[in-house]
């Protein structure tokens, strides 16, 4: 056994064997500590964080109210091209919130100390590069960019101008992640050297097909503003608004939305700074609705050996018309074991195998080229050796995580998000940490409609060629 494992099972209180009671009760005792010290902080006034959002769509809404579950955030106002979101945002929050169509307005407030941003992905850079210069910190959500060009300057502004900047893939706050972690960087698993990861999707009308309201008109949409940053103009489209995540002048895809998050979430535990070599399949099998990006892809990534980690391949896959349903897995295999991340990231399990040099006949079919009485021998030798590991090797079940109920990763991140502005507590995801995985994502996108091997340099962050 490993100095670092005895450490783990020591930090766990078992000097013997790691179960599933145990690590969920450690986890548990430790988060429900972490709960109570959080819901009973007591803020003064000096310690209040003045947030705004931009963007109140689904995550806009969702970051804000994970932002107001951390004691001591207000919210001041809030930012989006769709008037109907506004009305919406003054029934949740209060007729006196302040709301605009403008988010320079937003950034241009003295009262306002951080903003979040949830906006369609070709916002993302440039609002977070101005609201940093304007002394705001920034809560950015993933991916951090809409173009791989953008990640250095955005990279260049956060260290000029020393802002808080948390890119927002929660998972890498979830404690359930930590604790895979831990057992990693124990381990348990042996010497890692793959990777699976999917993300699939098939619920209700579909992945992205959101309703449109009724009043979805020049009137109420400030489309000029929208498409903007984007390459290509288009008429005014309502789809187009509401949709956004359909098409490639707006959104980043499958990639973008999905693969981002499984990237995140590997690079956290396996304390990689990425890929060398980026290559994907994918197709548009089923939402022929006139979007313009795959609704199936499928990539393959080689990590190649550095000093945090031996090479590694990871394959990443989304499907949109997935029989499955909503359902997505990580599982990252090593030469003694499996750790299996399901869904969001709140479990995951452990499984062993602790036959690792298992005694066997070396191709079965070879064996019976050979005469009668020497596959015999030969048979007598093998059962032999193979009672004797199954005797000595351990016997344990599968580890199984989950964390507490009610747990919130959101709320996690932002907690850490808000404790950065306050005491300068290190960011879980900065914008290193957060291009880093948005990169290789969006590399994804290039590959794909490239028909090509991308090839990145994850030290310096830039494809190479």
């Amino acid at each position: 056994m490993s100095t670092d494992r005895r450490k783990f099972l020591k930090h766990l209180g078992t000097s013997v064997l790691l179960t599933s009671a145990s690590l969920n009760s450690f986890a548990a005792k430790e988060e429900n500590e972490v709960r109570i010290l959080r819901d009973q902080k007591r803020v003064s006034p000096s310690d209040k964080v003045r947030i705004a959002t931009i963007g109140m769509g689904i995550m806009g809404f969702n970051d804000t109210r994970a932002a107001l579950a951390v004691p001591g955030v207000d919210l001041v106002g809030v930012c989006d091209l769709y008037k109907g979101r506004l009305t919406r945002s003054k029934e949740v929050y209060g007729q006196n919130l302040f709301t605009t169509m403008d988010h320079r307005e937003i950034l241009d407030r003295k009262d306002i100390d951080a903003v979040i941003i949830a906006t369609s992905d070709n916002w993302h850079s440039q609002i977070a590069i101005d609201a940093m210069r304007k002394g705001k910190a920034v809560y950015s959500e993933k991916p951090m960019v809409h173009k791989i060009s953008q990640g250095l300057e955005e990279i260049r502004v956060q260290k000029e101008t020393k802002a808080v900047f948390q890119v927002g893939s929660q998972r890498v706050s979830s404690i359930a992640y930590r604790k895979a972690k831990e057992m990693y960087e124990a381990g348990v698993i042996g010497k890692i050297n793959s990777i699976e990861a999917s993300f699939n999707r098939n619920s209700g009308l579909g992945a992205w097909q959101y309703t449109l309201p009724n009043d979805a008109n020049l009137q109420n949409v400030d489309w000029s503003r929208f498409q903007a940053t984007a390459s290509e103009k288009h008429d005014f489209d309502p789809l187009r608004f509401f949709r956004w995540r359909n098409y490639r002048e707006y959104g980043t895809g499958v990639a973008g939305d999905l693969f981002v998050h499984l990237l995140s979430g590997i690079h956290f535990i396996t304390g990689s700074k990425g890929p060398e070599t980026i290559f994907s399949i994918g197709n548009l099998d089923y939402w022929k609705d006139g979007r313009n990006v795959p609704d199936v892809m499928s990539a393959v990534i080689h990590y190649g050996e550095t000093k945090e980690h031996p090479a590694f391949q990871v394959t990443l896959r989304v499907n949109f018309v997935s029989g499955e349903g909503d359902y997505g897995t990580t599982k990252i295999v090593g030469s003694e074991g499996v750790i299996d991340l399901g869904g969001e990231g709140e479990s995951f399990t452990i499984r062993k195998n602790h036959i690792t040099e298992a005694p066997g006949i070396g191709g079965w079919d070879s064996l019976e080229t050979y005469p009668e009485a020497e596959q015999k021998k030969l048979l007598a030798a093998y059962n032999q050796r193979w009672t004797k590991v199954q005797q000595e090797a351990p016997k344990t079940d599968p580890i199984v995580y989950r964390a507490p109920e009610n747990y919130s990763a959101n709320i996690d991140h932002m907690t850490n998000f808000f404790d950065a502005i306050r005491t300068g507590k290190p960011i879980v995801e900065d914008a290193v940490f957060g291009f880093r995985a948005a990169a290789p994502a969006l590399a994804c996108n290039d590959s794909y409609f490239q028909k090509k091997v991308i090839r990145w340099d994850a030290e310096n962050m830039k494809i190479v060629g």
